[in-house]
């Protein structure tokens, strides 16, 4: 549920979202990346919506571990499309020991003498886990193809085994979910320059993301071409609009948990019992406190 200001807003732009029979964003929304909505969700609609998907996100946490089910979550999308924001507001709520966020760095010369996919696979889920790669495999169809990490031979040995490796996966028993979040030009440059001047925000900006940042057109070929080779029927890529980072967040963590059938298991009732304070007197310790500046 969003702001009437919102939604008056929204009607008075006149656009609507093109869908394909299979409920697949239509080509020329993809390739611009704007988003249906013309002001963003104000903070106040996004944290009253967010902590019912919180709410939500701990059912699922409760069944994934009930039914010892096995998550896979990758996300891809370009620099500064917000997957990091995204993965975080999945995880802001929930166990640490049940989700777990895989970022992983640049590949050693060990594992670049490996398999490719090998890597990854120690990463996994296993029973009563959720896994999120932030950024995956698909690194060999984008940054690894675009600059110039691999050869177009490379590229096109994964595109043809991504698929099958997939479906090993799932008849496995891991449920694979891939979203890809969306971003226009105008925005990401938005958002990367805002990053030069926060020291906050500094690490996001690598001096890969600066070499890359030119290469938006080779970017969107290599969308392009993974995801003819690897939008299957059991492997979906679904596509996000993530121009406000509020409604990307928020239209995620709601589609995730439709696609997972959970339910919601009971859990017994707490009562914090009776205790006594004061039997036992504090040892004669001097305490080394901690500076209250604030």
């Amino acid at each position: 549920m969003v702001s009437r200001s919102a939604n008056k807003a929204k009607r008075q732009t006149g656009r609507k979202a093109t869908k394909r029979s299979d409920g697949a964003v239509s080509t020329a929304q993809e390739k611009g990346g704007a988003s249906t909505h013309a002001i963003k969700l104000s903070g106040k609609d996004y944290e009253r919506e967010l902590k019912k998907l919180h709410v939500e996100m701990v059912k699922l946490q409760r069944w994934v571990v009930e039914k010892g089910l096995k998550v896979c979550i990758v996300f891809e999308g370009r620099d500064g499309a917000g997957k990091g924001g995204t993965i975080k507001a999945i995880t802001e709520r929930v166990s640490p020991r049940v989700f777990r966020v895989i970022a992983l760095a640049a590949p050693t010369e060990r594992e670049k003498s490996q398999m490719y996919l090998q890597r990854y696979v120690p990463h996994f889920p296993a029973a009563g886990e959720v896994v999120i790669f932030d950024r995956s495999w698909y690194n060999r169809a984008g940054v690894e193809r675009v600059m110039g990490f691999c050869t177009e031979e490379d590229v096109q040995g994964f595109l043809r085994v991504a698929p099958l490796f997939e479906q090993l996966m799932i008849s496995s028993g891991i449920i694979l979910l891939k979203y890809w979040l969306e971003v226009s030009p105008e925005e990401q440059t938005r958002r990367l320059a805002d990053r030069i001047g926060d020291g906050r925000k500094t690490w996001k900006l690598s001096p890969m993301d600066v070499k890359s940042y030119d290469r938006w057109d080779d970017y969107t070929k290599a969308r392009d071409d993974m995801f003819a080779a690897t939008d299957t029927g059991k492997a979906p890529w679904f596509v996000a609009r993530s121009e406000d980072k509020r409604r990307v967040r928020l239209n995620v963590i709601n589609h995730l948990l439709k696609q997972i059938g959970y339910k919601d298991v009971p859990v017994a009732k707490v009562k914090l019992p009776k205790r006594k304070i004061g039997r036992s007197k504090s040892a004669d310790v001097t305490f080394k406190y901690v500076p209250e500046r604030f």
